[in-house]
């Protein structure tokens, strides 16, 4: 019985290790797909801005003149380009911040200020990996010391309800 609780209490380490140690590799694949986010952004918004200025105004004064015309196509696709400006912004000030997270909090500030396109997408084609970094080290060892206790607690809980004691009014 000691060996079948030992391999428990094993594969539970194991198991919660290969776990946990997905959280750093995720938030690198995450990392990789927002700064490609960002680089066909930049594009985006570097054409548009060089087209504002050889026509020698600048970004704000473009859009302006989109929602000044006259035909809906026009309005729309002014409309389209602040969407796809914000976007840059945010996916930008994204990108810096996991940029300037330490590597064992980057799956907290990933979960904290993801973009659900970019986080749906990472996570359809997420490979996972056992990163032997200091962070996918750290975080194994988080999740084999979780499996760990957890089957230390059920063993725990088990030992307990065997010998609780019996209630006074029922030993009769």
């Amino acid at each position: 019985m000691r060996i079948l609780s030992r391999t428990a209490t094993a594969t539970a380490a194991l198991v919660g290790a290969l776990a946990f140690s997905q959280a750093p590799e995720f938030a690198q694949q995450y990392q990789q797909r927002l700064g490609g986010a960002l680089d066909e952004l930049r594009i985006i918004v570097a054409d548009f801005d060089r087209d504002a200025t050889l026509a020698g105004i600048d970004r704000t004064q473009a859009l302006a003149i989109y929602d000044g015309a006259g035909e809906p196509f026009l309005r729309n696709r002014g409309q389209s380009m602040r969407r796809t400006l914000t976007r840059f912004e945010t996916i930008a000030r994204q990108s810096a911040g996991m940029a300037r997270t330490s590597p064992f909090a980057k799956p907290f500030a990933l979960l904290r200020n993801a973009d659900d396109m970019i986080l749906t997408n990472a996570w359809r084609d997420f490979q996972p990996a056992v990163p032997v970094t200091p962070a996918g080290l750290l975080w194994a060892t988080t999740g084999a010391c979780l499996g760990w206790g957890l089957v230390g607690a059920a063993r725990m809980l088990r030992r307990f309800r065997r010998h609780r004691p019996v209630p006074a009014d029922q030993l009769t």
